[in-house]
């Protein structure tokens, strides 16, 4: 973890103008009143839906900008991250997403007052990421229940957790189990399954987790598998999971109403039916055949100095 001199930094701030539900006008005008009185110099940008970052990574090697700071969810920071995580450059969060899983994962508050404290205050630290066939993740992938809730999600016309919440209330009860098939180094698991989450952070988002152990830097991703159950016993299961889940040896098959819950820092997974799959939140296109590694120290984080 890094010290952070605030005399010698410039940062740039790009802000999601239609991620999550909070309005983002009165966060223009605090990031600007609260940056001026620290005496850094900075500049606000709105981020941009192609992704094309180049004149970001222009400004950073013209005007020696040492911070980026993300305002938006997992999906913007996803976006951002990948396009200039080769830069050097520390990356910010200030949390304005509907789920904010990196964020919370990073212990990084809501409150935009309160994140931006962390950006003067706190260190920045490397963390990992990972690679789904290529595809950059930041902090989670998910095949099955989980992603068709991101696909149906992402077509609403409101964002937040009710919406979200209705999503996953619906699609429990009519989601159907996919087969899938995980090779992590000599283990092979076959099983039917109701989803199955590779993660680099803890959660889902909205303070959801789904990997209580997982890290944001240990070189390891958190890999859980929901297998097919009875429903009335599934969301005791999912419960016990979120409160008390402890990754096991890879050699601790999944069976009966027992969720599978291991480590690895790459793995493969057949989907021969096509599950649904999301990437940081955002629904991807299906893939039958996922080859996942993991990104050690991929990119510096600003957290919390303790």
């Amino acid at each position: 973890m890094v010290h952070l001199n605030c005399m010698q930094r410039k940062i740039i701030y790009l802000i999601n103008p239609i991620s999550g539900t909070r309005g983002k006008a009165s966060l223009h005008q605090i990031v600007s009143d609260v940056t001026s009185k620290q005496k850094i110099p900075f500049q606000v940008f709105p981020t941009v839906a192609s992704g094309d970052y180049r004149f970001i990574r222009q400004k950073i090697k013209e005007e020696s900008v040492t911070d980026i700071v993300i305002c938006g969810g997992d999906g913007t920071i996803n976006q951002v991250v990948q396009e200039l995580k080769d830069e050097k450059v520390n990356f910010g969060i200030i949390p304005m997403g509907s789920g904010n899983g990196l964020a919370f994962a990073a212990k990084i508050p809501k409150s935009p007052v309160k994140a931006l404290d962390i950006i003067f205050k706190g260190r920045a630290g490397f963390i990992d990421a990972f690679s789904v066939n290529g595809q950059f993740a930041c902090m989670l992938c998910g095949l099955g229940f989980d992603a068709q809730v991101a696909h149906d999600f992402s077509k609403q016309k409101t964002r937040g957790l009710l919406t979200y919440t209705t999503q996953a209330i619906k699609n429990y009860f009519i989601a159907d189990p996919y087969p899938f098939s995980i090779v992590a180094g000599e283990t092979v698991i076959s099983t039917n399954a109701f989803f199955i989450s590779i993660a680099n952070s803890n959660q889902f988002g909205n303070q959801f987790t789904i990997a209580p152990g997982a890290s944001l830097s240990d070189g390891m991703l958190d890999i859980v598998v929901v297998p097919q159950m009875n429903k009335a016993v599934l969301a005791l299961a999912i419960l016990q999971q979120i409160n008390s889940g402890k990754p096991t040896d890879k050699s601790s098959k999944s069976s009966g109403n027992k969720i599978f819950y291991f480590q690895a820092d790459q793995l493969r997974i057949k989907n021969p039916e096509r599950a649904p799959m999301h990437i940081d939140g955002e629904p991807k296109e299906t893939l039958t055949s996922l080859d996942i590694r993991v990104i050690p120290r991929c990119f510096k984080l600003l957290q919390p100095s303790a």
